[in-house]
């Protein structure tokens, strides 16, 4: 019954049966067909031919191949060409890649037929780059104005301003086609970070993750005028910006901390020579955050410091029912060629006080000039202001005082005193001298502003 069974079927169905059979034939012979296709090419010197890859690569790609050690073709799994060790420059932003393993996918008749080579992909593996800041967005456009499909894999970037080093971004990861098109990951600073593009890089959304770290900028479509973003944790920036090659202009911007919180705006001229205007309005300020301010490490950076010019106006005036401790604040600060003269005027229970005086940072040690001048109208509120409770006549008083400061050896040169125009005497200079320097400049230059040191001194010389 069973050998009816299939010999019914042989019958039938024979010539099907034969077709199958025939065409495994047909699969070996196109698959040896194609594996030598592909493999043929192995053979191959392409070193004798690589000026036409080269000059491929510089009329489509904008790229130029400088140098490599050597160039091989591999089969499978895909076909391409691997140039090791290879030097390569981005022409247009002029950024120079060393990369240990170029990739290049060559389009299937391309193998052959290199007078007529043409590329679907190209992926840099295990590059690394010195990308200075100014040519940071010419590169990321040629980037993502790229229709040519580009893959990066574990590349390394120092971001430079003229050699030296700004940060550094790590094992970076970035495609402008498929799935993850625009994305970018990486480290800096040692944690992971990501970064959404935008077309055109019109839009960049730049996340540390798992830090509360981010930054938006939005620009517009001629990249002049934008919008900047960031948040640092508790801290948050907002500001419009206007830019083109020689000025740099900062509008709306606001600052919001726990600490601090102000609006400013300001305009940084590049050419031909760089200049900072501000104008800076604080809110809200805590003065403890003065504390954190390392002076002797602002000094270490003298040499950066002498290239800025820079004319600064900062006020300050407390809302209604708050509690400052000063009335209000206006100060002018101006550098230039490593030089910072100052201006400050400030009410504290509506008592004036002004200073003014310059100080040299490119000295060994810098000594800040002062001339300053305080005129009491209300002696019983400023003394309340630091808890200060004696007797005092309301006499007006006025005090004026000049001399200098030594901020790295914390020490005090009065050249003169005079209390309601009476000069004093220099026994008074020497007291008033050792008063300031074991109480208020016992440490740090800021710390002479710490209420309990300024109470303790003015307990101590009235």
């Amino acid at each position: 019954m069973l050998n009816k069974f299939f010999k019914t079927i042989h019958n039938k169905y024979s010539r099907f049966f034969k077709f199958i059979f025939f065409l495994r034939y047909l699969f070996v012979i196109f698959f040896v067909s194609s594996s030598l296709f592909l493999t043929i090419p192995t053979f191959f010197n392409y070193e004798k031919k690589d000026e036409l890859i080269k000059n491929y690569f510089i009329k489509e790609y904008k790229i130029r191949i400088s140098e490599y050690d050597n160039i091989k073709y591999k089969a499978f799994p895909v076909p391409r060409l691997e140039l090791k060790k290879a030097q390569i420059n981005f022409i247009k932003s002029n950024v120079n890649f060393s990369v240990k393993n170029f990739k290049i996918y060559p389009k299937i008749l391309s193998i052959y037929n290199l007078n007529n080579f043409k590329v679907s992909k190209i992926i840099f593996n295990e590059n690394y780059a010195n990308l200075e800041i100014k040519n940071f967005q010419i590169f990321l456009d040629q980037l993502l104005s790229k229709k040519e499909k580009i893959s990066f894999k574990n590349l390394d970037v120092n971001i430079v301003n003229e050699n030296k080093q700004l940060f550094k971004f790590e094992n970076i990861v970035f495609a402008n086609f498929g799935h993850k098109k625009n994305s970018i990951k990486g480290k800096i600073f040692g944690k992971k970070f990501k970064v959404e593009l935008g077309n055109n890089s019109k839009s960049i959304k730049f996340r540390i993750l798992k830090s509360g770290i981010s930054a938006d900028l939005d620009l517009d479509e001629k990249e002049r005028t934008g919008i900047f973003k960031s948040k640092i944790l508790n801290t948050n920036l907002k500001l419009n910006f206007e830019y083109d090659n020689e000025k740099l202009k900062i509008l709306n911007s606001y600052f919001r901390s726990k600490n601090l919180s102000f609006k400013h705006k300001s305009l940084i001229t590049f050419d031909p020579y760089q200049d900072i205007k501000t104008n800076l309005e604080i809110e809200e300020i805590k003065f403890k955050i003065f504390k954190k301010i390392n002076f002797t490490k602002l000094i270490e950076f003298k040499d950066d410091i002498k290239k800025i010019n820079s004319q600064n106006s900062i006020t300050y005036k407390p809302k209604n029912f708050s509690k400052s401790f000063i009335d209000n604040l206006n100060l002018k600060i101006n550098l230039a060629y490593g030089r910072l003269y100052f201006n400050k005027k400030f009410l504290l229970a509506k008592n004036l006080f002004e200073c003014e005086g310059d100080l040299n940072i490119f000295e060994e040690y810098p000594l800040l000039y002062f001339d300053c001048s305080i005129l009491i109208n209300n002696k019983k509120d400023l003394l309340k202001k630091f808890s200060i409770n004696i007797k005092t006549n309301e006499d007006v008083l006025r005090l004026k005082a000049k001399g200098n400061l030594n901020i790295l050896n914390k020490k005090i040169n009065y050249d003169k005193i005079l209390i309601n125009e009476t000069i004093s005497s220099k026994e008074d200079l020497k007291y008033y001298k050792n008063s300031f320097e074991n109480i208020l400049f016992d440490e740090s230059f800021l710390e002479i502003f710490v209420l309990k040191k300024i109470k303790s001194f003015i307990s101590e010389i009235i």
